[in-house]
């Protein structure tokens, strides 16, 4: 029985291996106390399945890599039994025509071939979803996109894969490698990889639609019966199932949802940028950072995807993958400037801004956002502190590597359950 079955609660739901598990939360209104009603739902329902996770002689940790995950927990075995994985497996690898490499140049490097998409499942991520109005989702997905690297700085919490001390978040260079179903040439064609930034700022969400069929071929050759045409002359909302099943094969760092909930239809911006971890609360400051930065960023007169260049919102992107909360990222009207000096200076105020426009309680706003000012001041967020703990770790005598992330991971726990924001973690 899997840990999903054994906690009996729709929420949560298998993923990609059977060491993953997913917890979806119900859309609340982003007003009042939204943020600490999230926070004492989210614990509870976590706490929850700790409970029945010990109960299996497990536990259940937030991070955005494993660190103690190895290469033969990366195989086709570890996949959960949901046929969707095995053909996605299977396309993917009939696509290619060859074994995934790995090659992550970092601190150290690795590089290594799998013979199937495991290696995805090192890779766990907070999901943000936020319902917007159709003529509105485009400035919604270039702000998204403008700010998707400081979010990665400030958040990053996936330092290691294998043992190896690779990039700040080295979940995104796992996770575009890991799913690519280009061989060689194609890359060296320029096909786009399916894991995307993306290479344009958008008038409109067809754009993305739009981009989805004319690059990338359908991996789940899934037909419907519906007719959307006919569906919507008769006065009914059509469901667009290819449409949505083709796009959640195309994994965007922003990604754009189309839905029907009791009826009726709604699009949503997915923001897919952040690693899981490393508490709750520290979890829903990312989630305030966001939400308070594009109630201001959709708004402004001049945007900011007018100032800045595409393919700088993308270098700015992986730049603080790389480097974590020490990049220097550019931005309009400063240039090359560190990131804890942008959301010191600009950032933050435009975020206090953006939360009293939507209503949020001063006390939950105060709270939140001083967890991302205090990352600045002190430098630390998730990321740093496991590269800080291990090598301290390795410091104090501990030379085999797995061991030394096995100890880094027993540090992690406890402070993940406290809820001490990780700024405050020794």
């Amino acid at each position: 029985m899997t840990l999903a079955a054994m906690i009996a609660d729709e929420a949560w739901q298998t993923e990609l291996a059977q060491f993953n598990i997913e917890i979806n939360i119900p859309p609340k209104l982003l007003a009042g106390e939204v943020f600490s009603g999230l926070e004492t739902d989210i614990r509870a329902s976590l706490n929850h399945a700790d409970d029945v996770a010990d109960e299996a002689g497990a536990d259940v940790v937030m991070i955005g890599i494993l660190p103690t995950v190895r290469p033969e927990h990366l195989t086709e075995d570890t996949f959960s039994s949901n046929p969707r994985y095995a053909l996605i497996n299977e396309q993917v690898f009939a696509a290619r025509g060859e074994d995934i490499h790995l090659s992550i140049d970092g601190v150290e490097r690795i590089s290594a071939y799998a013979d199937t998409i495991a290696p995805e499942a090192a890779c766990t991520s907070v999901q943000l979803h936020l319902q917007v109005n159709p003529e509105t989702f485009a400035a919604h997905w270039n702000a998204s996109q403008a700010i998707a690297g400081v979010q990665l700085a400030m958040g990053a919490n996936s330092p290691f894969f294998f043992g190896k001390e690779l990039w700040r978040e080295t979940r995104i260079a796992l996770f575009e490698q890991s799913t690519d179903t280009r061989p060689e040439e194609l890359k060296a064609q320029g096909v786009r990889p399916r894991v995307w930034f993306g290479e344009r700022w958008i008038t409109s969400i067809f754009d993305l639609f739009e981009e989805n069929v004319r690059y990338f071929p359908a991996l789940l050759p899934v037909c419907e019966e519906e007719d959307p045409v006919e569906v919507l002359a008769g006065g009914d909302i059509p469901r667009l199932q290819e449409l949505r099943l083709h796009n959640g094969t195309v994994y965007r760092w922003n990604r754009p949802i189309y839905d029907v909930v009791r009826g009726r239809p709604h699009l949503r911006v997915e923001n897919r940028v952040l690693p899981a971890g490393p508490t709750v609360v520290d979890i829903l400051a990312n989630a305030a950072f966001y939400y308070g930065l594009l109630a201001v960023l959709t708004t402004q007169d001049r945007p900011i995807w007018s100032q800045m260049s595409f393919s700088t919102a993308e270098e700015n992107f992986h730049i603080a993958a790389k480097n974590g909360i020490e990049a220097s990222v550019f931005w309009p009207g400063l240039g090359s400037v560190a990131v804890t000096e942008l959301v010191l200076r600009r950032l933050l105020p435009l975020a206090y801004e953006g939360l009293d426009s939507w209503g949020v309680d001063p006390a939950n706003r105060d709270r939140l956002l001083g967890i991302v000012e205090r990352r600045c001041l002190t430098g630390r967020n998730g990321a740093s502190w496991q590269v800080e703990t291990a090598r301290r770790i390795e410091a104090a005598g501990t030379t085999d590597r797995a061991e030394v992330m096995r100890m880094m991971l027993r540090e992690y726990l406890p402070r993940m359950h406290s809820n001490t924001p990780v700024h405050e973690w020794t």
